[in-house]
């Protein structure tokens, strides 16, 4: 970036995050600021780590991890008795690209909003946008939203309805029929289908208004409760000009759930880290005890880098970074 580049950006940067602020604390959220390193992490087969030691003359060394999400840490506090919070956070995320979308290191604003569920969070949403969007912010990138399920998504852009191939066979018979000549008949629901999505819809998806894809598969495990009606999760992702921006839960609050999730994920973990060199964390396996006294809550993670470039009308993330890592490692 030239330094008038990086000027703007550091300004508007600045600019959205007092708006933000102010929009969150008129609404009676609290700030919170938690840590960037932690001694467990919420286990996430699809997510790369990074691991640091911590080392000293009067204690036993420690592994230590920086944190992908500030999640693991905000779900304590509201399991305590706290409000609804808020936070920018600085995350960290290992092996992603480093290109037009991404960055190792990467800011997310997370918050939580108690007595809320998924959809009470996209009218917030939508409302924390329009009030506290920068001044020359295109219109594409401004509400009000467009609203799509994920089936209604993968019915129209390719024709495969996730409610009839509930079945890995069936959703494998659908991928060849697209023409899908990397897909596996052995491997998971979730594998195939991302195949799909990524081939076929998201690159279709409108981009004239930021888009909420609602209703996620319940096959692609994650800690948002399961809609009872329905072989989805209450979960919403919302794009803007075709990027994926936010993602939401309508938070799990079985602890049993919570326990089987961890169990199944860091089973996940030690089959396909354990003979590489990649970072399995450790994980407190009494995490899910915090949810014997956890509220109806909705948590939103914004990726605050994408959320810039969409409202300076930027299509790569270097153009709001001040140091992005590719300039870094040069």
């Amino acid at each position: 970036m030239k330094h008038i580049d990086k000027l703007k950006a550091a300004k508007n940067r600045s600019t959205l995050y007092s708006n933000i602020r102010n929009f969150f604390n008129q609404k009676n959220y609290l700030e919170v600021e938690t840590p960037s390193l932690s001694p467990t992490l919420i286990p996430e087969s699809t997510i790369e780590n990074f691991s640091t030691q911590f080392t000293s003359e009067f204690l036993p060394s420690k592994e230590l991890y920086l944190i992908p999400s500030p999640e693991i840490f905000m779900k304590q506090l509201i399991s305590e008795g706290f409000p609804s919070i808020y936070q920018f956070s600085k995350c960290f995320r290992n092996s992603e690209q480093i290109g037009k979308q991404h960055n190792i290191e990467f800011t997310m604003l997370e918050y939580y909003s108690i007595n809320m569920d998924e959809q009470d969070s996209i009218e917030l949403t939508s409302e924390m946008i329009r009030k506290t969007h920068l001044k020359d912010c295109p219109s594409w990138a401004l509400p009000p939203f467009r609203k799509m399920s994920v089936n209604d998504a993968m019915k129209q852009y390719c024709d495969v309805d996730l409610e009839k191939c509930q079945k890995q066979s069936l959703l494998y018979e659908k991928a060849i029929k697209l023409g899908l000549s990397n897909v596996k008949r052995n491997e998971s629901w979730e594998s195939t289908f991302n195949r799909i999505f990524l081939t076929f819809v998201e690159p279709n998806l409108p981009q004239d208004k930021p888009l909420i894809l609602d209703n996620y598969p319940k096959q692609i495990d994650c800690l948002a409760t399961n809609d009872k009606s329905s072989p989805f999760k209450k979960r919403w992702e919302m794009y803007i000009g075709g990027l994926e921006v936010a993602n939401c839960y309508d938070e799990l609050k079985d602890k049993e759930k919570v326990e089987e999730y961890y169990k199944k994920e860091y089973s996940t973990l030690i089959r396909e880290r354990s003979l590489t060199n990649r970072v399995i964390p450790d994980i407190d396996h009494e995490y899910h005890e915090i949810f014997n006294s956890f509220p109806q809550t909705s948590g939103v993670a914004i990726g605050m880098d994408r959320l810039l470039m969409s409202q300076m009308n930027i299509d790569n993330i270097e153009g709001v970074i001040l140091f992005p890592f590719s300039d870094i490692i040069r």
